[in-house]
């Protein structure tokens, strides 16, 4: 897909992107605008909830983090406004329980950075029953792993020694995996 190709977008082009990371965000816009997007951008939560109470677009790319809060809160109110909304959220930090979050409360897809322009209008145009292309690059074990763990550390309100004792190892032990970053 090029850039300067035209998408059948439907009579509504309007898109939101929600990103704090000032020259990703800048990118995006231009390239979605080559692609025939209507574009609105916005580095903060306050801005994106703004926008999607003003002028609920068709579609939305929300970062998950944001320097005044979570991504999640847009998406919720732009759900709100506009039930046939779009919506993909992108991440850096991707984990399991922030995708199913996102997925619960009205997003469309979830996809982690870094994801181009054709990535993000595949996740944006897909049509209900169609099943994305298996990655060319699955997770690794280890990352599966951690997943799990992250997953599970959510769901016990982020208390150490709940999910230790759920998952059947020592706290400490726990405490050391949390303490790295994610493996590849």
């Amino acid at each position: 897909m090029s850039e300067d190709e035209t998408l059948d977008l439907g009579p509504d082009t309007s898109l939101l992107l929600v990103d704090d990371d000032e020259p990703f965000l800048k990118r995006l816009a231009r390239a979605m605008e080559k692609r025939g997007f209507k574009v609105e951008t916005s580095d903060t939560v306050a801005g994106g909830k703004a926008i999607a109470m003003a002028r609920p677009p068709a579609y939305a790319v929300v970062d998950l983090r944001l320097g005044d809060g979570n991504g999640l809160d847009v998406v919720e109110v732009l759900r709100e406004r506009r039930p046939d909304a779009r919506i993909v959220v992108l991440t850096g930090y991707g984990a399991i329980a922030t995708a199913v979050a996102a997925v619960k409360i009205g997003a469309t897809d979830y996809l982690s950075k870094p994801a181009d322009a054709d990535d993000l209008i595949k996740a944006l145009l897909a049509k209900g029953d169609e099943l994305p292309e298996p990655p060319d690059n699955p997770m690794s074990a280890d990352r599966v792993r951690w997943e799990h763990i992250q997953r599970v550390y959510e769901l016990c309100d982020r208390n150490v020694s709940e999910t230790a004792r759920r998952l059947g190892m020592h706290r400490r032990t726990l405490q050391r995996i949390l303490a790295k970053r994610s493996p590849k």
